[in-house]
C-alpha cells in the first residue's frame, strides 16, 4: 500500500525556452519548444516514488490520447495509477511555459480536466487515502476536493502537507486540516500570522525557512547550474513527503527536500526533472565535505 497519496493536478507541459521572457505585449520569438509530462500533482507523486516512497496520485485527466499517455507514462514511474481516471468531455489540462537563460519561468495553466476532479473522486478513493502516511494537496484543483482529502487523511490519522499553490486566499477550514504547509513568498504572503500548523518557505537560491511554533531554522541552498526552474518546488514537496513517510523528522525532512529542489533545477522539463533519491544524497554528500 502506498506511504504517500498525493491528490493534484496532471498536465502536459509546452515548455518553449527563449532569450528572455516576455513583457506585456511583448512577442518574443525564435522559440525552442518541447513537451514535458507536468502538473503540480504529478511531478510530486513522481518526485516521491523517485525518492523510495511508495507513492499513488488520485488526479483526472480527460479521455484523450493526451490524458492516456500520462497515465501510462505515471504508471511507468511506478507510480500507483487506480485512482487517476480519464474523463470524457473534457480535455486534458495544459500549461504553457516560457524558459529563459537564466532559468526563471512564467507559467499560464488551462486546467481542463483538473477542474472536474470532485469530492467524489476523493470519497471513492477513500481506502487509499485510509493506507497512506502522508497525503499531499496542492492548489491546481478545486478547493472543496482538497478539502475533503485532507479531511478523510486526518480520519485516517495520516499526516497533510499543504502546497498552497497557485497563490489564493485560503479558508480557515482548510488550514485547520494541514500539518504541514509549504510554500514561496508570495504564497506565504497570503497565509495567516495565526496559523497553527508548521510552515516551509522556500526561496529559491536562498534556501528554505522552516517556521515552527517554537522555533525558526533556516537550511541554506546549494551550488548548482540553474537550467529551468519549473517544478523545483514539486520536487521539494515530493521529497518532504516522502521523508515524511517514512518517519523522518520534520527539520531533517526539509534538509532534503532543499537538496531535492536543487538537483531539479539543473535539467529541463518539470517531470523529468525530479531527482532520484540517489542524486539527492549525491549532493548532500558533496556539500558536506
Amino acid at each position: 500500500m502506498p506511504l504517500v497519496v498525493v491528490v493534484g493536478s496532471v498536465n502536459m507541459d509546452a515548455v518553449a525556452r527563449v532569450d528572455h521572457l516576455p513583457l506585456p505585449g511583448e512577442t518574443v520569438g525564435d522559440a525552442d519548444l518541447s513537451w514535458f509530462a507536468g502538473g503540480k500533482g504529478a511531478n510530486q507523486a513522481v518526485a516521491a516514488e523517485r525518492q523510495g516512497s511508495a507513492t499513488a496520485l488520485v488526479a483526472a485527466l480527460g479521455q484523450d490520447d493526451t490524458g492516456r499517455s500520462l497515465r501510462e507514462l505515471l504508471a511507468g514511474e511506478g507510480v500507483d495509477v487506480s485512482a487517476v481516471t480519464l474523463e470524457p468531455q473534457v480535455a486534458t489540462g495544459l500549461a504553457m511555459i516560457a524558459v529563459d537563460v537564466t532559468g526563471a519561468n512564467t507559467i499560464v495553466v488551462a486546467p481542463g480536466s483538473n477542474r472536474a476532479l470532485s469530492p467524489a473522486h476523493v470519497e471513492a478513493a477513500a481506502d487509499l487515502i485510509a493506507s497512506a502516511a502522508v497525503v499531499v494537496c496542492q492548489l491546481e484543483i478545486p478547493l472543496a476536493t482538497v478539502t475533503r482529502a485532507f479531511q478523510l487523511a486526518r480520519e485516517a490519522g495520516a499526516l497533510t502537507v499543504l502546497n498552497p499553490s497557485p497563490a489564493q486566499p485560503l479558508p480557515d477550514e482548510l488550514l485547520a486540516l494541514a500539518d504541514v504547509v509549504v510554500a514561496n513568498e508570495v504564497e506565504a504572503a497570503q497565509l495567516p500570522p495565526t496559523s497553527s500548523c508548521a510552515v516551509v518557505v522556500t526561496m529559491g537560491e536562498r534556501g528554505a525557512v522552516l517556521r515552527e511554533k517554537d522555533a525558526v531554522t533556516s537550511y541554506p541552498s546549494f551550488r548548482v547550474v540553474a537550467v529551468d526552474s519549473t517544478g523545483a518546488g514539486d520536487a521539494f514537496c515530493g521529497a518532504l513527503a516522502a521523508g515524511l513517510a517514512a518517519g523522518r523528522d520534520l527539520r531533517d525532512a526539509v534538509s532534503t527536500a532543499v537538496a531535492a529542489g536543487a538537483v531539479a533545477v539543473t535539467r529541463a522539463g518539470a517531470l523529468p526533472s525530479m531527482p532520484t533519491a540517489a542524486e539527492v544524497a549525491a549532493l548532500l554528500e558533496g556539500a558536506a565535505r
